[in-house]
């Protein structure tokens, strides 16, 4: 068992290997940058299974019956920073785009983390669409994460990310032992589901067709072979004529995929 006085460090060996597990896995390639973050985010794990040291932690994780462990790993090491409306260009263009539609919009959400980035558009969609039949589906590689978001429930701090008269129109805001607390409200909930997707395996068949979607802020841990695989395989899914969003520092240069450019980091499938 790990005392206070003794915290173990991450060794050369055992962060090699858990860059591999993260990169079969996930996809994502854990740079020597990240080895301090990797350490201090399992750390939790290794009091928890009263464990001495990470070579200790990372021999259980090769067990075959220590599947579920691993899957832990992935929650713990995958990075989830978001918030609402990031990126607010993109909800404009979203927000017009719907606007111009007059017929049934399913998007997807592909990197949707704890549910902000989902709820914005779904917020987005309620004040613009046509139309009342919509539906937002919303995946993530990481459980921990989806569970937050099935949840719904966010700092109010958060509040001051949205149009005016938003906060009001789709949340409720927490009394009591859940004071500081909002929830988006149950109307605006019915039209979001939430899933887990990883988006380096194939997808599974019941996914899409979409007429938007939203793949922002998650390329940028990918090489680029796997960002252009992602991409293909993601584009299966959108309709000709649907809008696809990346974030605003990432690239789909040389990819040579199905892609007319809308404006930058916003492009129309061809």
């Amino acid at each position: 068992m790990m005392s206070s006085s003794h915290l173990p460090k991450l060794s050369d060996q055992d962060f090699r290997f858990l860059q591999q597990l993260m990169l079969e896995e996930s996809g994502i390639r854990m740079a020597e940058q990240k080895r301090t973050l990797m350490a201090g985010r399992l750390m939790g794990r290794l009091r928890a299974l009263e464990l001495r040291d990470y070579s200790q932690y990372l021999r259980l994780l090769t067990r075959p019956e220590s599947r579920e462990e691993r899957r832990t790993v992935i929650d713990l090491l995958t990075t989830n920073e978001t918030y609402f409306f990031r990126e607010p260009q993109h909800f404009t263009v979203l927000g017009d785009w719907v606007a111009a539609q007059r017929r049934p919009l399913h998007m997807w959400s592909a990197a949707s983390s704890s549910g902000e980035e989902a709820f914005s558009m779904a917020m987005t969609v309620a004040e613009n669409a046509r139309t009342q039949d919509w539906s937002i589906f919303a995946s993530d590689i990481s459980r921990r994460v989806l569970e937050r978001a099935r949840s719904a429930t966010y700092s109010i701090d958060q509040a001051g990310q949205f149009p005016p008269g938003w906060l009001k129109r789709y949340c409720l805001r927490g009394v009591e032992e859940s004071e500081g607390l909002l929830r988006i409200n149950q109307p605006l909930r019915h039209r979001v589901t939430f899933a887990e997707v990883n988006l380096m395996r194939p997808l599974p068949q019941e996914i899409g067709p979409f007429d938007v979607i939203f793949l922002r802020n998650v390329l940028i841990y990918f090489a680029s072979e796997q960002k252009r695989a992602i991409a293909v395989r993601l584009l299966e899914r959108l309709r000709p004529g649907g809008l696809f969003f990346i974030g605003h520092a990432e690239s789909l240069h040389g990819f040579d995929l199905p892609l007319r450019t809308v404006r930058p980091s916003v492009f129309e499938r061809l």
